[in-house]
């Protein structure tokens, strides 16, 4: 693979990003025959402890599954490290509180999603793309984009130039790419911060994924990870996520067994004890495309974590985009605007669903009076005894559709 710099370079697709997403479209799109660069920051690698477990991990769906196995990258992650999600249990809030179960086998499925850190599927990232063909790196500042009939060319801090047919917008929620595009934005802050720690449980989860919706505590998550060791997601309010972070992990751990200790006993925090946490917040980009540019990932939505859905969305992005891309007719360029339209397209239904869904629960959820906790639990309890509606439900959060 080159590093090329201080000159003009010419590819097909441009991808700006150094993400899971970013790295997986620059695979998809080299392994469909084009010649892709990846332009990221030029940033030493962070050298943890292999044996500690990193406090941010990713829900992947079928859809992930499929599209990283398609790229030789799901069989190259260290699968000792990857927990299977056989079932999940959604408990509601108060004294009569609802409770909602997905399992596997109502899924008619083997596994509802797999639990995986972000160390683990970016080393492989990294593996497969060190190997492949047709892919560049350059690190390095961008400073302006410019596109015209012939395709876009992107100016970095150095004087070099990168041009190519199609760039792709995968750099994360304050896409730089979406700024240059003038795409608007709506943005709501849930005022709430994601809590992640990891820790060890006195009894086996038994691949089950707990939830619960606390009302004015926010939503806490419990994932199981191999072992009997579990990591936490909690979408606490802001005052409530600075007080967690700064009594550290022993503390948190005796605040979570209010929830958890009647299913997974009593929780001790893995070592090295790291706390960590960052905002929620909804974003949703006026469009998808433009002219010469698609945005996949956070890049193109942004979505409340309470489904675990945000990187399984961009995962499906990159699917749709290089589908579209090589469907299109043979005398329209990669970056044809009929052929990104398409794409827009067919992310549509599924992005709009993702966010409704999300959003919609956060506010029901949110509300901490008496009335709304009633109906919100009733509604779990109800959902709970309508298999078909359930099917349909998790068929969909499954990638499956």
């Amino acid at each position: 693979m080159n590093k090329p710099s201080h000159h003009h370079v010419q590819t097909a697709v441009c991808i700006v990003g150094n993400g899971a997403i970013a790295k997986a479209a620059a695979l998809a799109f080299a392994q469909s025959g084009l010649s892709a660069t990846l332009l990221g920051p030029n940033r030493a690698p962070d050298r943890p402890d292999p044996a500690s477990w990193d406090v941010r991990v990713f829900a992947l769906n079928h859809t992930a599954h499929r599209l990283l196995d398609s790229l030789k990258v799901w069989g190259a992650m260290d699968q000792s490290r990857i927990a299977p999600v056989d079932a999940m249990l959604v408990n509601g809030d108060g004294a009569k509180a609802g409770a909602l179960n997905f399992d596997a086998y109502g899924a008619h499925t083997g596994t509802l999603c797999w639990i995986v850190e972000d160390r683990n599927l970016n080393q492989a990232l990294d593996a497969a793309l060190r190997f492949a063909q047709n892919v560049h790196f350059v690190h390095g500042k961008a400073v302006s984009l410019k596109h015209d009939d012939e395709g876009a060319v992107i100016t970095l801090d150095d004087g070099s130039h990168l041009g190519a047919a199609l760039v792709v917008g995968a750099d994360g929620a304050q896409s730089w790419v979406r700024g240059q595009c003038d795409i608007g934005l709506d943005y709501r802050p849930y005022n709430q911060s994601g809590v992640v720690s990891n820790f060890a449980s006195e009894l086996p989860h038994h691949g089950v994924a707990h939830q619960w919706f606390t009302g004015e505590q926010g939503i806490v998550a419990l994932l199981p990870l191999p072992g009997d060791q579990v990591s936490l997601v909690w979408s606490a309010p802001d005052m409530l996520a600075e007080a967690l972070c700064r009594e550290g992990a022993t503390a948190l751990a005796e605040r979570l067994g209010v929830f958890a200790a009647e299913k997974l006993g009593k929780l001790t925090p893995l070592q090295p004890e790291v706390v960590k946490s960052f905002p929620l917040r909804l974003m949703r980009p006026h469009a998808m495309v433009a002219s010469r540019v698609a945005l996949v990932g956070d890049a193109a939505h942004v979505v409340h974590p309470l489904a675990g859905h945000g990187m399984n969305l961009g995962f499906g992005d990159v699917q749709e985009l290089v589908k579209a891309v090589a469907e299109r007719e043979e005398h329209r360029s990669i970056g044809d605007e009929r052929v990104l339209a398409r794409y827009a397209r067919a992310r549509k239904e599924e992005v709009s669903l993702m966010v409704a869904a999300t959003d919609g629960l956060e506010r029901l959820f949110g509300a901490d009076l008496e009335p709304v906790r009633a109906v919100r639990n009733f509604g779990l309890n109800l959902l709970d005894k309508l298999p078909g509606v359930k099917r349909r439900l998790i068929s969909h959060a499954l990638g499956k559709l």
